[in-house]
């Protein structure tokens, strides 16, 4: 019954995926500007809403509308371009990468035999990112299986079509990336979301304590490598994407972990003030606090 529930979805995202490009992104801004117009009434909305009311204490009220609108219309052509990303043909979908900056430093670490870390927050468009280096480079990233089997075979089949290997956030898939590093490759993974307590400290983002994965820096403390950031920021009316490399934060790589993760975050935040509609303010990130008590998402706030 649960793989009949995302067959609908599955659907709709081939349907969009005989569109061209900026058609897709029209549809997808569309339905961003339907949910901004929604109000209270939307969860989207209200999660967008507090989000960048916490992080982003300074803008005026212009301005914070301004952002929460543009914030739900890309995330409305996130959802439109998933399409694109998976069913269109790998060359068809390159052809869209009009501009890459920063690639050759990347580039320097592989030709020397050794491996890098890849921060990928969840900024523009990270599939268009992946097939992009799993293009040119061995790459393998880590992802969080769903639950629903049809669409975690999707997933992989569509994310792997250029040689991409895809590990899943469990022990099984740590051993996989800890072993892909060490021959040289390239690891991306998306940190910006929260993981199990357990795997995570409490360190700021956009100066509020947010519950942060501690994988990617023990990985990093770990094995040495050096860590970037890499997104593929969506560009004007449709015409593709550039996708930005740039070494994070040296403190990433710490033996002390708190001093790590603010790294990371710090190099998160720094990729998102480059084009902040474009991140997933969509996400509660905030959801988890340290002392149980309830989040900002709460009716009740």
């Amino acid at each position: 019954m649960k793989e009949l529930k995302v067959l609908p979805a599955i659907l709709a995202m081939a349907m969009i995926s005989i569109l061209p490009l900026g058609w897709a992104q029209w549809l997808g801004r569309a339905l961003g500007r339907r949910v901004y117009v929604k109000g209270e009434s939307s969860q989207l909305h209200n999660v967008t809403r507090i989000n960048i009311g916490i992080c982003f204490p300074e803008l005026s009220e212009v301005s914070r509308e301004t952002l929460i609108r543009e914030s739900l219309e890309q995330t409305g052509c996130s959802l439109a371009e998933m399409g694109l990303s998976w069913f269109w043909s790998p060359k068809r979908v390159l052809k869209k990468v009009r501009r890459v900056t920063g690639v050759e430093l990347i580039e320097e670490e592989l030709n020397a035999g050794r491996g890098i870390l890849l921060i990928a927050p969840h900024l523009g468009n990270w599939e268009v990112m992946n097939l992009y280096l799993s293009q040119h480079y061995p790459v393998t990233a880590m992802y969080k299986p769903p639950k629903q089997k049809l669409l975690d075979n999707l997933i992989l089949k569509r994310r792997a079509r250029l040689g991409s290997r895809m590990a899943p956030a469990d022990a099984k898939g740590v051993r996989m990336v800890i072993k892909a590093l060490r021959k040289g490759g390239i690891v991306g993974i998306l940190p910006d979301q929260e993981p199990e307590r357990s795997g995570g400290v409490y360190v700021p983002f956009y100066g509020e304590p947010a519950l942060t994965m501690k994988l990617l820096p023990q990985l990093a403390a770990q094995t040495g490598v050096r860590v970037f950031c890499g997104y593929g920021m969506r560009l004007d009316k449709g015409e593709g994407f550039e996708l930005r490399f740039s070494p994070a934060d040296p403190e990433v790589g710490s033996k002390d972990l708190l001093t790590a993760a603010r790294a990371m975050n710090a190099s998160i935040e720094r990729c998102v003030d480059e084009c902040p509609a474009q991140y997933q303010w969509e996400y509660k990130r905030f959801n988890t606090r340290e002392d149980r008590s309830r989040g900002p998402y709460s009716r009740k706030h």
